[in-house]
Order: structure tokens, then sequence, then C-alpha cells
């Protein structure tokens, strides 16, 4: 028994996920930073989300001579959900669109972080658009999950 309850807790902790007080998610992964970020790339296309840019922060440090692990940022925007939220603040758009960031810790463990939909909500005094930052939500968290998790693809 005691080897089950170990078992479940193992599980549940491979899919760790973070959320800290300053607004940020996030997710440990399963993969390198480089299949992460082209798994999440991969399902926001399928999505029909728009792929803005995607940075590798390490690449441009170790062109100045600066060593720093895996870093890739992917800015990615669906203007069908944004949008509602510059009609309620136009200062969103500071935050928006959309930024994921796949790192690698001093541990070798991967991550996956963005900005959590209600902070950014909270942060402008976003207060009418409840509704658009529940669907954020939930949208990031099944798309950052299929990019993390070695199983969720097939889901």
């Amino acid at each position: 028994m005691k080897k089950i309850v170990l078992l479940g807790i193992m599980i549940m902790m491979s899919n760790l996920v973070v959320a800290d007080d300053q607004g940020l998610v996030s997710k440990k992964s399963q993969h390198s930073v480089k299949v992460t970020l082209d798994r999440l790339e991969n399902v926001l296309k399928k999505k029909g989300i728009t792929i803005v840019t995607r940075w590798s922060h390490d690449e441009g440090a170790k062109n100045v001579g600066i060593p720093l692990r895996p870093t890739e940022l992917l800015i990615f925007g669906n203007p069908k959900l944004g949008s509602h939220m510059f009609t309620s603040k136009q200062t969103a758009g500071i935050d928006l669109p959309m930024k994921a960031l796949a790192w690698e810790d001093a541990k070798g463990q991967v991550w996956l972080t963005y900005n959590d939909p209600q902070y950014v909500a909270d942060r402008h005094g976003i207060e009418d658009r409840a509704e658009v930052v529940k669907k954020m939500t939930g949208a990031l968290d099944k798309m950052s999950d299929i990019a993390t998790q070695a199983d969720a693809g097939k889901k």
C-alpha cells in the first residue's frame, strides 16, 4: 500500500506546476528546451494561433561570450482573445502577445514558464473580461501540458 501511495505522489510530482506571486506559471517539462518549444509551437499552429517569433537567449549570450544554459522564448498571440483585453485596457499590449520561456535550470531540469492571464488582467486593472481570461488560462494550460508531458501529445 505504501508503494502505491509513493508511486502516486511521484506521478503527481512529475507534472509539477509552480505558480508564483509574480504571475508566472512554470511547468516541469519531460523534454529538452528545444523539443518543449517545438511541441508548443506545433500545437499553437494547429490551433491557428500566430507565432510572432522564437528567440534563443542562450545563442545571443554565446555570441557575446556569456555562457547560458539553454533558454528559448516563443512569442505568440490570438487576436480573437487578446484584442478583448486591449478594448478593456490598452496597456495590456505591453504584456501581450503571450510569451513562453523554455529554460534549463542548474540541475538540468527543463521548465516552461508563461504569464498567468489572470495576473495580466490584474496588473492592468481589467475587471470586465473574466470569460476571456478564463479561456486564455484554459487554453494555455492544455497547450503547455502538450508541450511538457511525454504522453500529452498523444491525446
